[in-house]
C-alpha cells in the first residue's frame, strides 16, 4: 500500500512591540531572570490586563497580507492548564472569536519545482508562557522558571493540512517568516525562539489508482519542540517513517498523539495524549471586553507596506534582477531598503549621462542590467558574505547607500579591478570611507600604463623559461599561470582583459622566434 503524508502547521510569531501583551513591562532579552515583570505578567490577585493596542494592530496586518478575514469583533480567552511556567493557572488566548480566520498562502517549493496553496485556519492572538529551566543532576535536578517572557504578545497561525511533505512544510515556514519580517512585526528567528512551531501529521491510505481511501482524516501526531527549519525537515520526516511502519504492520495510531523531538537521537518521543478543547475548558476572560475591530480595518489596508511576492516582481521588473537576488532581498527588509537606495543612487548617475540618455531604449534596458549584474555580484553575494564573516548586519553598516553605488559604478565604469575592488570593500566595511579616497590613499586604481605592463610582463616571461617552453608546447592552460604573476608583480591593478591580450602576444612572439 501506498500513503500521503497530511501535514499542518501551527507557528507562534513573538511581536516586536515595545512592551508586553497585557501590561507595560518591557518586551525585550536580558540575561538577569525575573527582572521584565509586574504584577500583572506573574497574575498577582487584583490586576486588571490592558490589550496591547499595537499588538492588536500588527496581528490584523498579517490577517489582511494573508487575505483573512478580520473579525468585526474579537475576544479574548482563558485556557486552563496547570504548569509551573503559567502563574495564573491560564493563558490569556482566543477560542471562538479569533482575529482571523481564513485566508492562502501560494508556497514556491524549489526541491519540488512546484507551487501549493496552503490554506490560513485561523490567526488569533495570546501571551507566552514563562521558561522553565532544568537543572542537570549535578546541580540538584531543580527545574527554575523564568517569567521574564511571560506574556510576551504571540500570534498563532494555523495553516489547515494542505502540504504533502516536509519541503512543502519548509517552504511554508520560511515564506511566513519572510512575510512577517516584511511587515516588520517580528524578527521571527527561530533560534532565537521568536518563531516557533508545532507539526501535525499524519497519514491517508491511496488505492491502486493513487485515489486516497475513506472521508475522514486519521488520528494526528503533534510535534513540539521545533527550534530551526532544519528540525522541522527531520522531524517530519522521522514521524511519516514512524507512523508508515505503524500502517503497514496493520497498527496504525488510533489517538490523537503529542511528541516531543529529540535532535540529538534524531527521533520523536510520546509527551501525552492530546487534550481536546473541552480539557482547557476556555471561557471569556471577564477583565477583557470584547473588542470592536471593524472600524480599524480600512486603517490598516492603508497601511500595508509592499508585500514580498509584489517587491520581487517589482525588483526584477524594475532593476533587471534574477529571481534569486530578488528572492534573497524580500527576505531582508533592512537589504531591500538599502538595495533600492543604492540603485537610486546609480540610476542618477546614469541619467547624468550624456551617452546614456543617448542611447535607444534596448540599450537603457541592457546597461541597467549590466549595473543589476554588478550589484548581484558585489552586494548580494561578496558584501552579505563579508558582513556575515564579521558578525555585521546591514542596519550598523558604515558605508552608506552612496558610497556602495558609487564602488559599483567604478567596477562598471573599468576604474577598478575586481582584485583591487574587494579590498576596497573590506576597507569601507572597517571605515565607512569613501571608496575613491581609499583608492587614492592606496594606489588600488586600475592601471593603465603600457609601458608598466609590458615591462612586469617580460620580467616574468624571463623568469619563467620552463613554464614558457611548456606552453608553447601546447599547455594553454598556463596563461592564468602568467597572468597572476603579473597581476601579483602589478599589485592586482591590471585590467585581466588587457593583460591577457598582452600576455598572449608576448608569448606567440617567442613562439615566432624559435621557430626562425
Amino acid at each position: 500500500m501506498r500513503y500521503v503524508p497530511i501535514i499542518g502547521l501551527e507557528v507562534h510569531i513573538q511581536l516586536k512591540t515595545a512592551s508586553k501583551m497585557f501590561c507595560r513591562c518591557p518586551n525585550g532579552e536580558t540575561d538577569a531572570p525575573n527582572t521584565l515583570i509586574c504584577p500583572i505578567c506573574l497574575g498577582h490577585p487584583g490586576t486588571l490586563p490592558v490589550p496591547n493596542r499595537e499588538a492588536v494592530f500588527m496581528g490584523m496586518r498579517l490577517a489582511t497580507a494573508l487575505s483573512s478575514r478580520i473579525a468585526s469583533r474579537s475576544k479574548f480567552d482563558r485556557k486552563h492548564y496547570f504548569y509551573p511556567d503559567l502563574p495564573k493557572g491560564y493563558q490569556i488566548s482566543q477560542f471562538d472569536l479569533p482575529l482571523g480566520s481564513g485566508g492562502e498562502v501560494h508556497v514556491e517549493v524549489p526541491e519540488e519545482k512546484t507551487t501549493v496553496r496552503v490554506g490560513i485556519e485561523r490567526l488569533h492572538m495570546e501571551e507566552d508562557a514563562a521558561k522553565n529551566i532544568h537543572a542537570g543532576v549535578e546541580a540538584g535536578g531543580k527545574t527554575l522558571v523564568d517569567y521574564n517572557r511571560s506574556g510576551v504578545p504571540l500570534i498563532e497561525l494555523v495553516s489547515k493540512p494542505d502540504m504533502r511533505s516536509s519541503a512543502q512544510a519548509k517552504a511554508y515556514l520560511e515564506q511566513i517568516r519572510t512575510l512577517v519580517r516584511s511587515l516588520d512585526i517580528s524578527e521571527a528567528d527561530m533560534e532565537k525562539g521568536h518563531m516557533r512551531c508545532d507539526a501535525n501529521v499524519s497519514l491517508r491510505v491511496l488505492d491502486d489508482n493513487d485515489s486516497v481511501v475513506g472521508a475522514e482524516l486519521n488520528p494526528k501526531t503533534e510535534i513540539k519542540n521545533l527550534n530551526s527549519f532544519r528540525m522541522v525537515e527531520r522531524a517530519l520526516n522521522f514521524e511519516i517513517a514512524r507512523q508508515t511502519e505503524l500502517w503497514e504492520s496493520n497498527t496504525p495510531p488510533l489517538e490523537t498523539t503529542t511528541r516531543g523531538w529529540d535532535d540529538v537521537k534524531g527521533k520523536t518521543v510520546l509527551q501525552r495524549t492530546k487534550e481536546g478543547s473541552a480539557e482547557y475548558r476556555y471561557f471569556p476572560d471577564p477583565d477583557l471586553p470584547k473588542m470592536e475591530l471593524e472600524e480599524f480595518v480600512s486603517e490598516v489596508v492603508e497601511h500595508l507596506p509592499e508585500l514580498p511576492a509584489a517587491k520581487r516582481a517589482r525588483f526584477m521588473a524594475e532593476y533587471g534582477l534574477g529571481a534569486p537576488d530578488a528572492k534573497l532581498l524580500v527576505e531582508s527588509r533592512a537589504l531591500s531598503v538599502y538595495v533600492e537606495q543604492v540603485f537610486s543612487e546609480i540610476y542618477d548617475w546614469l541619467h547624468s549621462l550624456p551617452e546614456y540618455q543617448s542611447k535607444s531604449e534596448e540599450e537603457k534596458v541592457a546597461e541597467r542590467n549590466r549595473m543589476a549584474k554588478i550589484v548581484g555580484t558585489w552586494l548580494l553575494n561578496k558584501w552579505v558574505g563579508l558582513l556575515h564573516e564579521r558578525k555585521h548586519t546591514v542596519e550598523k553598516t558604515p558605508i552608506s547607500p552612496e558610497n556602495f553605488a558609487e564602488l559599483i559604478v567604478l567596477l562598471a565604469r573599468g576604474e577598478l579591478t575586481s582584485a583591487n575592488a574587494m579590498t576596497v570593500l573590506e576597507r569601507m566595511t572597517q571605515t565607512g570611507k569613501d571608496p575613491s579616497h581609499i583608492m587614492e590613499e592606496e594606489g588600488l586604481g586600475k592601471l593603465d600604463d603600457a609601458g608598466t605592463l609590458a615591462t612586469a610582463m617580460s620580467r616574468v616571461i624571463e623568469e619563467n623559461p620552463g613554464e614558457v617552453t611548456r606552453y608553447l608546447a601546447g599547455e594553454e592552460k598556463l596563461l592564468k599561470f602568467f597572468m597572476g604573476l603579473v597581476m601579483k608583480e602589478t599589485e592586482g591593478r591590471a585590467d585581466p582583459g588587457v593583460l591577457m591580450n598582452l600576455v598572449k602576444v608576448e608569448l606567440e612572439a617567442k613562439r615566432s622566434a624559435t621557430q626562425v
